[in-house]
Parts: C-alpha cells; sequence; structure tokens
C-alpha cells in the first residue's frame, strides 16, 4: 500500500509516517504542494493523507491533481481548523473519503488510512 502524506509541520507528518510504516506501508512525505505535486506526477499512491491547511501552495490543488492523475487515490482531508466543518470539502474534493481533526490519535487515523486505501 503507498500513502503519500502532504504535511507541513514534520513532527506531526513523522508521527504519522511512523505508524503506516509499522502497519507495512510505504509511506513518502512531502512538506507541501511543490513536493507533493512532484511525487505524484512520478509515484502513484493508494491513499493521500492530506493537511488542509498548507503554509505551501493549497491542498485543493493538491487533491484536483491527484483527481486527475490518479483518479482512484482517495484523499483523507486532516484539519487543525473549523474550516469545512459543515462537511462541504467533499462538495469540494470528489476524491475526499474522510475529513477529520489533526489531532486525530495517529492509530486511528493509520486504521482509517489502511481502510480506505483497501477499498480503492
Amino acid at each position: 500500500m503507498n500513502v503519500l502524506i502532504v504535511e507541513s509541520r514534520s513532527d506531526l507528518g513523522d508521527i504519522w509516517r511512523r505508524h503506516l510504516e509499522r502497519m507495512g506501508m510505504h509511506v513518502h512525505l512531502a512538506s507541501g504542494q511543490t513536493e507533493a505535486v512532484a511525487h505524484l506526477e512520478a509515484h502513484s499512491p493508494d491513499i493521500i493523507l492530506l493537511d488542509l491547511v498548507l503554509p505551501d501552495g493549497s491542498a485543493l490543488a493538491v487533491s484536483d491533481f491527484a483527481s486527475y492523475r490518479h483518479p482512484n487515490a482517495r484523499v483523507i482531508f486532516v484539519t487543525d481548523t473549523s474550516f469545512f466543518s459543515d462537511g462541504s470539502i467533499f462538495a469540494h474534493a470528489s476524491n475526499a473519503c474522510a475529513f477529520v481533526p489533526s489531532g486525530t490519535r495517529p492509530e486511528d487515523l493509520a486504521a482509517m488510512v489502511e481502510h480506505y486505501a483497501a477499498a480503492t
């Protein structure tokens, strides 16, 4: 299972990466839009764990590019804001499968990644 994590806070991204790798997943950690798009041009993830607020670029641009380039890849959006808390993210990103707080326990996030990636 191939996972792309797009998270600008490297400490948080590393925690998520380690949990997923312990489950046997292949994980790439990108810090922003530029790095994520470059990875998507060369690799095909099964699932993307994507922070909704990126200092370098736009999470929706990453999601949109992934939808075009890898239509079967699903996106789990994470955020520490109330932006899209009404669930409207699902209307804006056709590949969104979940929307969770950044503070979600890493083991719960890993279980969600495993669940949604297996469904692709």
